[in-house]
């Protein structure tokens, strides 16, 4: 039987499922429109893009380190905090982490186009729209990322629950549990003070000289406004210092160490590294935070209820 374009339209206004979904359903029944309904509710199809506009902001992150060598983040979104704690989203994000882990690829799109390892007849879309349907809210695959330590090791930190994740890679000649826990501390610092960079190599000539030009309009700013203005080469130097007071703010290894404030982080690190004869130098750090950037739906319960009593 021919599937037409109006079929297609029917279809789709009946089940809120995608295009291409409806016209698969319709060739497979044979234009039966009872029975592609029946088709894409099977396939977790059926309102799950109805469910696409929702607002997803909240979620969860997760980590998977395996040997010490091979991990992955991810940050998978759902529309409420409840669903987040729900242990069918979490097993799901837990297939979602460790699916990132065995995965090559190299940006979203082709993640969630390969073979999901628990059914490879299906895609990763195809799961998490199947999940969709079953958990019932608009769920979002944000983000993910793979680090691969080729001389050393990688460590993961979950804060609050799957609120904030960090993995942390190092170049390590010795890899035991002590490298593994100053390893975490670092991870932890990464959490709690938002880094930047790992250290000031990573810092671009472009960002600083954007930083000079804000901080030198402030500091001239500051001296038009002063009683007492300051010549030009203590602005200079004024510049200096602030510039290096920020760069010891955004690179992790600067940064004042969170459980010694005598130690920055690099001092913490070679500390431990002396004491256990080793050579550990921090590579890279990856960060994830729930819900960053993303615009939260704000909800007003008793206006809410209001509404559905008709009030």
């Amino acid at each position: 039987m021919a599937i037409t374009a109006g079929m297609v339209k029917e279809l789709r206004e009946m089940t809120g499922a995608g295009m291409m979904d409806c016209k698969k359903a319709l060739t497979e029944t044979n234009g039966d429109m009872d029975a592609a309904v029946e088709f894409l509710r099977k396939n977790g199809q059926a309102k799950a893009e109805k469910k696409a506009g929702r607002i997803a902001a909240e979620g969860i992150v997760k980590t998977v380190v395996k040997d010490d060598k091979v991990a992955a983040i991810v940050e998978v979104n759902s529309e409420t905090d409840f669903v987040a704690k729900n242990e069918e989203f979490q097993n799901f994000v837990e297939a979602v982490v460790n699916q990132a882990a065995d995965s090559d690829a190299a940006d979203m799109d082709a993640f969630m186009s390969e073979a999901w390892a628990a059914d490879s007849s299906k895609t990763v879309k195809d799961a998490l729209v199947e999940k969709v349907a079953v958990i019932g809210e608009n769920l979002n695959i944000r983000r993910f990322e793979k680090v691969v330590a080729d001389n050393g090791c990688v460590v993961s930190y979950i804060h609050g629950g799957g609120r904030i994740g960090v993995l942390v890679e190092a170049d390590t000649d010795v890899v035991n549990d002590e490298i593994k826990n100053c390893l975490k501390n670092v991870a932890m610092q990464v959490a709690a003070m938002y880094p930047k960079y790992v250290s000031r190599d990573e810092v671009s000539q472009e960002y600083m000289e954007h930083e000079k030009e804000i901080l030198l309009a402030a500091a001239k700013k500051e001296n038009e406004e002063s009683s007492k203005p300051k010549p030009d080469n203590i602005i200079e130097k004024m510049i200096v210092g602030r510039l290096n007071k920020e760069l010891k703010e955004i690179c992790l290894l600067d940064q004042v160490y969170v459980q010694d404030s005598d130690l920055t982080v690099a001092k913490y690190v070679e500390k431990v590294a002396k004491e256990n004869n080793a050579n550990v130098t921090v590579k890279k750090f990856v960060r994830f935070e729930t819900g960053e950037g993303l615009e939260k739906k704000q909800e007003n319960f008793a206006e809410e209820v209001a509404a559905q009593m008709g009030n």
